[in-house]
């Protein structure tokens, strides 16, 4: 799948089914790196910045990385128009933040979006690897085998007492951030939600919307990962991510536990009204449609609903924003205008899937 067909297809393979799925919709690690000699990417002229491009340009195209990686694709992000580039970011291949200055940036992919790279975003580089589930231990080995080739060909900044060095000082040291998206509704609706948050926050991590620092938890989606680098291990880094993670696990399932048993009737209610709205509205906002999706996923990992798989849920999430909708009809529209062709693809999902 080239660049191209990754913009035109909703569905990304971190959306599939893993390890958790009922609550952990997808692993992440991230690694910040910079080059040596060249000014950090804030700092750089438009000339040095394709320097940057075309030295990583060159390092995916060795035969050895190939074989340990698979193909990496390099697109500039000028040479996308600006929809295309919202779509990547819609998918979480590329940040918001690298689209302050794109003309100089660009991003790499294997076909499966598993494995990404932004270059001249914050930093130089940015290696990251999606899986869905909780595998953060499998993405590291990923990015860690994608970087180790990297290096080989780069000459990364490096400093023996303070590790890669970064943009920013919190990425300096190992310069990796891990994070787990989670889906937590049980623990929205017990009112439970705000003591977690302060809780993990005493614990070193941070916790952020579905697009990360300055977002909402829209759909009951939230991101978690660490706060700090400088100092810490990779493997302490994820060892401690993990173990909190499985802390919220347990306490989403119980919270769900008891909605099942203590309001049964009012939880299969919801979760009916939310499908039968899915199925049959002719109009539904963006709003609505994450609300209304999250209660479907809830549905659906209860065995409440049986005949839609949950990836679907999160694939819906995506194919239902404002950016998707412009690129399926090729056209903008008015906010009324989109929320009838969002209730249009919905209903269609859905009804492709119950004949599955």
């Amino acid at each position: 799948m080239a660049v191209k067909d990754t913009i035109n297809n909703a569905f990304s393979c971190w959306m599939g089914d893993g390890p958790e799925s009922d609550v952990v919709i997808s692993s992440r690690v991230r690694v910040a790196r910079n080059l040596v000699n060249l000014p950090f990417p804030h700092l750089l002229t438009s000339g040095k910045g394709e320097e940057v491009i075309k030295l990583v340009e060159r390092a995916i195209e060795k035969e050895s990385l190939k074989e340990k990686i698979g193909f990496l694709e390099l697109i500039r992000l000028g040479e996308l128009v600006p929809l295309e580039r919202k779509i990547l970011v819609e998918k979480h291949l590329i940040s918001p933040d690298i689209l302050k200055d794109y003309q100089r940036a660009a991003v790499v992919l294997r076909s499966d979006e598993i494995i990404s790279l932004m270059v001249n975003e914050e930093d130089h580089l940015r290696i990251q690897c999606f899986l869905p589930g909780l595998q953060l231990h499998e993405a590291r080995k990923l990015v860690d085998c994608l970087d180790g080739e990297l290096e080989k060909t780069l000459p990364y900044a490096f400093d023996e007492k303070l590790g890669y060095l970064t943009t920013c000082p919190t990425n300096v040291g190992t310069g990796m951030r891990a994070s787990l998206m989670v889906h937590l509704p049980g623990l929205v609706m017990v009112n439970q939600i705000k003591d977690m948050v302060t809780n993990v926050t005493k614990l070193g991590l941070t916790v952020r919307g579905l697009y990360g620092e300055g977002t909402e938890a829209y759909g009951n989606l939230f991101q978690l990962s660490n706060q700090v680098t400088l100092g810490k291990s990779e493997e302490d880094i994820i060892t401690n991510l993990i173990f909190i993670t499985r802390q919220i696990i347990n306490q989403e399932r119980i919270a769900r536990q008891a909605l099942f048993k203590e309001r049964r009737e009012q939880l299969e209610d919801r979760v009916g009204r939310a499908y039968g709205i899915l199925k049959h509205a002719h109009v539904i906002s963006s709003a609505e449609a994450l609300r209304l999706l999250s209660d479907l996923r809830l549905g659906i990992v209860m065995q409440i609903i049986k005949n839609i798989p949950a990836c679907l849920v999160m694939e819906l999430i995506l194919h239902t924003r404002p950016v998707f909708l412009v690129k399926i009809t090729g056209k903008e529209m008015s906010s009324f205008i989109r929320d009838v062709y969002r209730a249009k693809l919905v209903r269609e999902k859905l009804s492709q899937a119950e004949k599955i």
